[in-house]
C-alpha cells in the first residue's frame, strides 16, 4: 500500500513538474540566432544584414510572433574572422538555444560554421551569392548559386555587349576561386582561348591597386572587347574602382560586372568612376513593386533614416526568414527535422514583384537581373530574365559535378545523388 502511494505521489510530483515545465516553455520565447560581422573586413556589408534581420523580427512580433510566442534576436558579432563564426555558432545553438541562425556573408565563413550546424543538426539561412557545389541538409542557400548570378552575367557580356577577353578578379577565398573555375570552364567551352582570360586573387581588405589595374588596362589593349568580372569582397572595392578611374578605365572601355557590389558598398562612396559599370543580383532597390514599396518604407521607419539603402542579401533574409515563419506554422513546431521537411515547397513574395519557392535542393527560385551603376548610387536594371531561375547546387560545367544532383526531401535525403551510378556518393 505504502508503495502504491509513494508511486501515486511521485506520479503527480512527475506530472505537476512536467506542467510546470510546460508553462514555463509556453511563456518563453523562440530565439534567433544573427551571426553577422560587426566588425572588421565585412563590416561594411554585414551590419545592414544584422539590422535587417532586427526589423523582420520586430514586425513578425507586432504580427503575434510564431507559434504564440514572441520572437527573441541573438545578435553576435565573429568580427569578419573565420574560425570565430564556428565558435559564435556553436555558443548560439548550445549555450543560447536558438531555433534557427541567420547569417554568415562569405563562403569562408559559411564553410567554418558548415560541420557545426551538420553535428548538432541546426537550421543556418545564407543570404548571399556564392558559389554552390555544395549542398547540405542543415543550409538554406537565399542567396544566389552560379547559374543564378555569374553564368548569366557572362552570357549579357558576351551577347548583349561583345565581350571576347575576360578578367576574373578576386578576393582569395572559396567563392571567387571556385566561381572563376566554373565561369572559365563556361567561357572556354564558349570558344573562349585561355590567352582570352586573364585570373587575379587578392587579400581581403586589399588597398594598393595601381599595378593590378596596370594589368588589367594592359590586357584590355589587345584590340578584343575586355570586361572584368568581379568577385571582389568588402571594403577593397572602394579603392579597386578608385584606381580604375584613375587610369582611365571606364564602362565604356573596360566594364566591370561585380557580384559583390550592391547600393549598400555604393552608399557614402563617390560613385563617379563607377558610373555605367555593372552588377548582377536578383534584387535592385529600384525595382517597381508594390512589395518592394514596402519594404523601402519598412526599413526607413524601423532604421529612422529615409537615405539607408537595401540591397539584394537584404532580399534573401526577407525570403529567407519568411520562408522559415511560414514552414514553423505549417509543422507547428521549430524542432529542426520538421522545418526541414515542411519547408520544401513553401514560397513567398519576393521584392521584385514575384514568388520565390524553396526547391528539394534546399536553394529557392528567383529572377536574375542586370543592373548599371547611376551617379546616385542606385541601379537601372538593363537586363533581366522573364521569370523565376531555380538555383543549382552542383554545376553543369564541372566534370566531378555535372552528373550529381541534390534533392532533400524523404525518402531520399541525400545532397549528392550521382545520376549515373543512381546513388549518392562521397564528392
Amino acid at each position: 500500500m505504502k508503495t502504491r502511494l509513494l508511486s501515486f505521489a511521485l506520479t503527480v510530483a512527475v506530472g505537476m513538474t512536467t506542467l510546470l515545465s510546460g508553462q514555463a516553455v509556453a511563456a518563453d520565447t523562440i530565439k534567433v540566432g544573427v551571426l553577422h560581422s560587426l566588425s572588421g573586413t565585412m563590416a561594411i556589408s554585414e551590419t545592414t544584414l544584422k539590422d535587417t534581420m532586427l526589423m523582420l523580427i520586430d514586425e513578425q512580433n507586432k504580427k503575434g510572433g510564431l507559434l504564440g510566442k514572441k520572437l527573441e534576436a541573438v545578435v553576435v558579432d565573429p568580427a569578419s574572422d573565420w574560425p570565430l563564426f564556428a565558435e559564435k555558432a556553436r555558443e548560439l545553438i548550445t549555450k543560447d538555444k536558438v531555433a534557427a541562425v541567420f547569417g554568415c556573408w562569405t563562403s569562408v565563413s559559411r564553410k567554418s560554421v558548415l560541420p557545426v550546424f551538420e553535428e548538432l543538426n541546426s537550421l543556418l539561412f545564407y543570404p548571399v551569392q556564392y558559389e554552390g557545389e555544395e549542398s547540405s541538409r542543415n543550409v538554406f542557400y537565399t542567396g544566389a548559386a552560379p547559374n543564378q548570378q555569374a553564368i548569366p552575367a557572362v552570357d549579357y557580356l558576351m551577347k548583349d555587349m561583345g565581350v571576347k577577353r575576360w578578367v576574373l578578379a578576386g578576393t582569395d577565398y572559396v567563392y571567387p576561386r571556385t566561381t572563376n573555375k566554373i565561369l572559365a570552364a563556361y567561357l572556354k567551352a564558349k570558344g573562349v582561348a585561355d590567352k582570352d582570360i586573364m585570373i587575379n586573387y587578392t587579400p581581403f581588405g586589399h588597398s594598393d591597386w595601381q599595378s593590378i589595374v596596370a594589368e588589367i588596362k594592359k590586357f584590355g589593349n589587345a584590340g578584343k572587347k575586355t570586361a572584368v568580372v568581379s568577385t571582389i569582397n568588402g571594403d577593397a572595392n572602394v579603392p579597386f574602382y578608385k584606381e580604375l578611374g584613375n587610369q582611365g578605365i571606364t564602362a565604356d572601355t573596360i566594364p566591370v560586372v561585380a557580384f559583390s557590389v550592391g547600393e549598400e558598398e555604393l552608399s557614402g562612396i563617390d560613385t563617379k568612376p563607377l558610373v555605367g559599370h555593372l552588377a548582377a543580383w536578383n534584387y535592385f532597390m529600384s525595382v517597381e513593386s508594390e512589395t518592394n514599396d514596402n519594404f523601402i518604407e519598412a526599413w526607413h521607419t524601423f532604421i529612422k533614416n529615409d537615405k539607408r539603402v537595401t540591397n539584394d542579401p537584404m532580399e534573401a533574409h526577407f525570403i529567407g526568414f519568411n520562408m522559415w515563419i511560414k514552414a514553423v506554422e505549417k509543422a507547428g513546431t521549430t524542432d529542426a527535422a520538421a522545418v526541414q521537411e515542411a519547408i520544401i515547397g513553401v514560397t513567398v513574395p519576393n521584392l521584385s514583384g514575384g514568388y520565390s519557392a524553396m526547391m528539394p535542393n534546399h536553394h529557392i527560385t528567383k529572377p536574375v537581373l542586370i543592373g548599371e551603376i547611376q551617379d546616385d548610387g542606385q541601379f537601372e536594371v538593363v537586363w533581366q530574365t522573364p521569370g523565376m531561375v531555380a538555383g543549382d547546387a552542383w554545376s553543369d560545367y564541372l566534370p566531378g559535378s555535372k552528373d550529381l544532383l541534390s534533392d532533400w526531401r524523404t525518402p531520399l535525403a541525400c545532397g549528392n545523388f550521382n545520376v549515373k551510378i543512381g546513388k549518392c556518393s562521397a564528392k
